[in-house]
């Protein structure tokens, strides 16, 4: 199993979701192939009180603007492995 350096420090992990900033281009990068955020291990989604899902990336611990999840990654991108749900342990 390849260890990945988290760009976060573990004081981070207090911050609520609805608290993290939006992830910019320069973390994002345009996708025309099946790696994008919504087929990557860190993507997670849940929905605000309001009924309003909120997308994330679990690894930046950052906020993806709706649509983005569709066309763009990072250079991170990971397989998503359905066997491992990361959006339970965040819920």
């Amino acid at each position: 199993m390849t260890r990945i350096a988290l760009p976060w420090p573990e004081s981070s992990r207090e911050v609520p979701i609805d608290e993290w900033l939006y992830l910019d281009l320069e973390v994002l990068l345009p996708s025309s192939h099946r790696k994008f955020c919504l087929s990557c291990h860190w993507f997670c989604h849940q929905a605000e009180p309001d009924g309003i899902p909120l997308l994330t990336c679990q690894l930046h611990r950052g906020l993806l603007a709706h649509g983005e999840h569709l066309t763009h990654r990072c250079s991170a991108w990971t397989k998503h492995d359905h066997l491992d749900d990361r959006c339970s342990e965040m819920r």
